[in-house]
């Protein structure tokens, strides 16, 4: 994987449609039947939370592959605190370039700009043989529960601040805007029909 031909850079409105469709293609069935995170992307850009500093996009050799979002969410803690963390997502590679080690390495390079603009710890559900990789841990050995499913071993959460979750218990819900789809399928199903027509 050479490193010179790669670029990660902030996306601009110029790249929103071509982004959409990455990740439209990126998830097409992985997690359901058809794609609903293009739509969430979409609407994400919109939402309060939405990190614009930490909206990467990543090219290969001129062409796009890769894409991440970031937004800000909190733990509340038992004891009524809210501290504020990030989460991010979607995180997205072209099906051509995935298990290549672009994903881990578009995550890395973002994790680290979030660090510098002060996270202190990011939150994630996914799978632990990918964030693993890059130090993610489940969130429930750090005293963090899953508001959806306490028990969750794939609620991931990283330290970007050494000690930042230390004396924290507490629960994480997923931003609001994650819940775009749930709460309007009709704008979900008009977003999809001005993309060209996939089979599920």
């Amino acid at each position: 994987m050479s490193e010179k031909n790669i670029i990660i850079r902030l996306e601009t409105k110029d790249d929103y449609r071509a982004v959409e469709n990455l990740t439209r293609e990126a998830f097409w069935n992985v997690y359901r039947p058809g794609c609903m995170e293009h739509y969430v992307l979409h609407c994400y850009r919109d939402d309060p939370a939405f990190v614009p500093e930490l909206d990467f996009v990543m090219e290969l050799n001129g062409e796009l592959i890769g894409q991440v979002i970031y937004v800000r969410s909190e733990i509340d803690c038992d004891d009524g605190r809210k501290v504020p963390i990030m989460t991010f997502g979607p995180i997205g590679i072209a099906p051509a370039y995935k298990r290549q080690g672009y994903g881990k390495q578009l995550l890395d390079y973002s994790m680290e700009k979030a660090k510098e603009m002060g996270a202190g710890a990011l939150a994630i559900t996914g799978n632990i043989d990918f964030y693993g990789k890059s130090g993610f841990v489940p969130a429930k050995s750090k005293g963090v529960c899953y508001a959806d499913d306490p028990e969750a071993d794939y609620f991931l959460i990283k330290e970007l601040k050494p000690g930042f979750l230390e004396g924290i218990s507490g629960t994480y819900k997923d931003p609001e805007g994650y819940f775009v789809c749930e709460k309007d399928p009709e704008g979900v199903e008009q977003f999809e029909a001005t993309f060209q027509q996939k089979k599920c």
